[in-house]
This record gives structure tokens, C-alpha cells and sequence, in this order.
């Protein structure tokens, strides 16, 4: 059954969703993050680009040649699924297909609409027997 991780209270959901980033690749753990529109994707692949400050996280679109071989895939499309490692959601809704990976990350932030919407996907997830661990991560 996938594990179900929510970070909460964060104040930076993208600061957050690199370190995940880096401490996955460094563990050689093939992380999908799934946004929800072509903007996001575009913000995302930029911070990926940039961070570490003297590095980057290695990364492409689902349907890019390399993504096969590429540790991070970053899209707004859910199919093609390349790997079945680590989902890290951060679209609205629940992620169909979320079930297939061994792992799904749920970044919430302070803002009230997105933790409103936390809420009922952590209640989805919880409502069919899924385990979730919650990690505060409040300052």
C-alpha cells in the first residue's frame, strides 16, 4: 500500500519540495512531482535548475527522451508514469494513479485555501485505509 506523507505548516512550499528533492536523489530514489497546470511546471523546473546555489537537481518532462534515466520528473501530465517511486502532489485534487507508487508527498502550506484543500485529501486518503504521517514542519 503507498505511504502517504503530509508536510505541513510550511512556509515555503518550493524551498521545501527541493530539499525532499535532494535528499531523494541523494538516497538514488526516483521522485515524479506533479503540478497542476503548465505555469507551475515552468516555476518548478526553474527553481530545479538553480538549486543547490552551486548545483542543480537533475530533471525532465515526462515525455522527454532521458526521462527513463532522469532522477526527477516534473510535469502537469500524469501519463506517462516513467517510475513508481515517489509522487509529490501538489495539485489541488487527489492524483489518480496516486496508488501505483510506493510514496505520495503532500506539501501544505500556511495559506488556509491550500490547507482547506489538504484537508480533504488527507480525509480521501484516510477514508479508503490509507496510513499518513504527518510532518509539522511550524518554525
Amino acid at each position: 500500500m503507498t505511504q502517504i506523507d503530509f508536510y505541513v505548516h510550511v512556509e515555503n512550499k518550493l524551498q521545501t519540495l527541493t530539499t525532499l528533492a535532494a535528499k531523494a536523489l541523494a538516497k538514488d530514489v526516483r521522485m515524479m512531482i506533479l503540478t497542476p497546470d503548465a505555469e507551475t511546471t515552468e516555476r518548478v523546473d526553474k527553481v530545479l535548475w538553480s538549486q543547490p546555489s552551486i548545483g542543480f537537481l537533475p530533471h525532465c518532462r515526462a515525455h522527454h527522451p532521458l526521462a527513463a534515466v532522469t532522477p526527477i520528473i516534473v510535469d502537469h501530465v500524469a501519463e506517462p508514469a516513467v517510475h513508481e517511486q515517489v509522487l509529490v502532489n501538489l495539485c489541488p485534487d487527489c492524483p489518480s494513479g496516486f496508488s501505483r507508487f510506493e510514496r505520495l508527498i503532500e506539501i501544505v502550506s500556511l495559506d488556509e485555501a491550500d490547507r482547506s484543500l489538504a484537508r480533504t485529501r488527507f480525509r480521501f486518503y484516510r477514508d479508503r485505509g490509507y496510513e499518513i504521517r504527518t510532518h509539522d514542519l511550524a518554525s
